[in-house]
């Protein structure tokens, strides 16, 4: 079982730029994940010249150590949201996300983009009657104000979907896509890099110091391999720990990062895949420390779950596997015993309130916070940022969205064996 992510290993390896950093450049984009990538090409193709840092390889935090789902849905229910803030602000961000899929949609067709996008929709499965009494209550709401195309299945229905005896019913959400993250990484960043964009791996931003001197959002980006004079720059990190605290701790303050494990097992044989899940959807249940899953085009299964309340580390990974490997057969007692070929971990940059925020601060522009949900919303809001640093602020669907620091939160997330506690609680209870 190899402690790494199936994506990154079963895609090819982006090799980015081999000279030195330039000296300047209209902007400079601090991540190389899907956000930064996704706005290098939009920004590119504007004819800006585009300068992206990332620390590690191309997508080789979240944007490629997820599940594989292009999910649209809000991250927290709709009319709780909707409640709290308002119909037609709950409207706008649901539909946020519906243009967030269609935006991976269209990226893939314009650059031909060779990853297994298919919309072959998502189902949200629930565990208890009474997730399940939950859901069908939001049900009715949710498609009469935002989302004609939604269905409850009851548990006959999910049966039908899901060769499972766990589940009381679902939401079927039709939107929804899913791809091979790894692919879809190489190809974004393939295309980014012939519209003129300069990749840097390997490069750690170490200190973004502003020159005000220079325009409103100037800064010099200081890495470890030179410094770059850039007009604007969009921070796009996640919950990466690179970096120093200094010039990246008011997001960090802002953002816990939560750890998130998947293992994928060896190919099923292609009847057993086709009992097991014959629309081939993505899914993901209702509790709180909740499962996901999917299957690839070669018939593995790729679980993932919380699993722990911990960050990833190949001994975490290793301890979570173990976790999941229990939490597969309980689900799928017909695979117990399967082969299981990977297991990694990734690190969810939760926000508080699991809404994503993105804007502008202190000269700086900024997209973070997708807490769970942020494949889809990554590469959409790469493309909205784009527009936002050209002037259009109304682009941006998060721009009004208070932001609050975390009480207590100013470095490691100490907090998390006890937020995994009341979470489990949570889940025993309902």
């Amino acid at each position: 079982m190899k402690l790494e992510s199936y994506w990154t290993d079963s895609a090819p390896v982006f090799t980015g730029a081999d000279t030195p950093l330039p000296g300047r450049a209209d902007v400079a984009i601090v991540g190389g994940g899907f956000t930064g990538l996704s706005a290098a090409l939009a920004l590119a193709r504007r004819g800006a010249s585009v300068v992206v840092l990332e620390a590690g390889a191309v997508a080789s935090e979240a944007s490629g150590r997820n599940g594989g789902h292009v999910n649209n849905g809000l991250a927290v229910d709709y009319a709780t949201l909707a409640d709290k803030v308002g119909r037609d602000k709950a409207q706008a961000w649901y539909r946020a996300y519906d243009a967030a899929v269609d935006s991976v949609a269209a990226v893939v067709e314009e650059e031909g983009l060779d990853c297994d996008f298919a919309r072959n929709g998502k189902l949200k499965l629930a565990v208890r009657p009474a997730h399940y009494d939950f859901i069908a209550r939001g049900f009715e709401r949710l498609q009469k104000e935002v989302d004609p195309d939604v269905e409850l299945l009851d548990a006959a229905g999910v049966a039908a979907e899901v060769a499972s005896g766990r589940y009381c019913g679902g939401l079927l959400m039709k939107k929804s896509a899913q791809m091979h993250m790894g692919r879809f990484a190489h190809g974004l960043a393939e295309a980014a890099q012939r519209q003129g964009a300069r990749i840097h791996t390997g490069t750690t931003v170490q200190r973004l110091e502003r020159k005000r001197s220079a325009g409103p959002h100037a800064y010099t980006v200081h890495t470890g391999a030179g410094k770059v004079e850039a007009d604007k720059v969009l921070v796009c990190t996640g919950a990466t720990r690179h970096g120093g605290f200094g010039s990246f701790g008011w997001w960090r303050r802002r953002i816990v990062p939560v750890g998130s494990f998947l293992v994928v097992t060896a190919p099923l044989e292609a009847r057993q895949a086709e009992l097991l899940l014959p629309r081939r959807r993505t899914y993901t249940t209702t509790e709180n420390i909740h499962n996901y899953y999917r299957l690839t085009p070669d018939n593995r299964l790729v679980f993932g779950g919380r699993a722990r309340f911990a960050v990833s580390s190949p001994q975490s990974d290793a301890k979570s596997g173990e976790i999941l490997r229990e939490a597969l057969a309980r689900t799928f007692p017909q695979l117990a015993g399967v082969r299981l070929d990977y297991c990694w971990g990734g690190l969810v940059d939760m926000s508080r309130d699991r809404l994503p925020h993105a804007g502008e601060r202190d000269g700086l522009f900024y997209s973070l916070g997708y807490s769970g949900h942020g494949t889809q919303m990554s590469v959409h809001m790469g493309r909205i940022m784009a527009r936002v640093m050209e002037g259009d602020a109304a682009a941006n669907p998060w721009r009004d969205l208070p932001w609050p620091a975390i009480p207590g939160h100013f470095g490691p997330p100490w907090f998390l064996p006890a937020v995994g506690f009341y979470y489990r609680m949570k889940d025993k209870l309902s």
